[in-house]
């Protein structure tokens, strides 16, 4: 299976590229092909709304480091997603990508699975309610089969993350994807 895992955190050893990382790892056990788009630290520029996309039939026409993403998901079998959650919603950067799907629309919808990976720091599941809702619209939209969720809460260190048990179930989600 080939798995692309986008990460948005601007932290490279933050939290949650702690959950992707464990995730990686479970699924390269487990035989699968990753590929790590991080995308805070990519080029990646917002949507325009143009729809040259359909309307020209030549793809997106902002060019950026999507066109490194663009090939990997038009390939993938699974796409997941690892974030931080900052004001109840995914970072930006994710959210940039991710609105970026939309010069590929049609050709991403259906037959693949999908994954989320949060952290935070609220000691409820508030701050991810509102996440979890728009990853699976999101999914439904594309017609993508939700794999699992992972909400890491009171997480605002790599340290006290890993003193948890999401490490662990980030990774058996890999693993058993």
């Amino acid at each position: 299976m080939k798995v692309v895992v986008i990460t948005g955190s601007p932290h490279k050893k933050g939290t949650s590229a702690c959950l992707a990382d464990n995730f990686i790892k479970g699924a390269t056990e487990a035989g699968h092909e990753v590929y790590r788009f991080d995308a805070a630290f990519k080029k990646v520029r917002p949507c325009l709304g143009c729809k040259a996309c359909i309307t020209k039939g030549e793809g997106c026409v902002l060019k950026d480091d999507m066109e490194e993403l663009n090939p990997k998901l038009l390939e993938a079998d699974a796409v997941v997603f690892a974030s931080p959650i900052f004001y109840c919603n995914l970072s930006a950067q994710i959210k940039t990508v991710i609105d970026r799907f939309f010069a590929n629309d049609r050709a991403i919808c259906g037959k693949r699975k999908t994954a989320l990976l949060t952290t935070m720091e609220d000691k409820t599941m508030r701050s991810a309610e509102g996440v979890n809702i728009c990853f699976r619209n999101t999914a439904i939209w594309l017609d993508w089969e939700v794999a699992g969720i992972v909400n890491a809460m009171e997480c605002l260190s790599v340290e006290v993350l890993e003193k948890t048990d999401y490490p662990q179930k980030a990774y058996e989600l890999g693993k058993n994807l």
